[in-house]
């Protein structure tokens, strides 16, 4: 996936900004820091995919990669096919 088809990858949990004086803004900004949806999505599957230990085992076998490469592979591919679907 390139980066100009894809799919918006926001915080997955906003905090609203809080400007000096502790008013609470009405905008949400990107260096707020935390995870991203993409990630938390990531993080899920990457629980899915765990308790598959035989299928992740023999997937990693099959690419010659590490169970651990694998996995995150595997988990980040999911998340963005969950952030495409979120854009339909």
């Amino acid at each position: 996936m390139n980066e100009e088809n894809k799919p918006n990858n926001p915080l997955a949990f906003p905090q609203p900004l809080v400007n000096v004086d502790g008013m609470v803004g009405s905008s949400f900004g990107e260096n707020l820091g935390g995870m991203t949806l993409r990630d938390y999505f990531a993080a899920k599957a990457m629980q899915a995919l765990i308790t598959e230990g035989d299928r992740l085992s023999t997937v990693a076998t099959e690419e010659n990669m590490p169970i651990t490469v694998t996995a995150a592979k595997m988990a980040y591919a999911m998340s963005d096919a969950m952030l495409e679907e979120r854009e339909k």
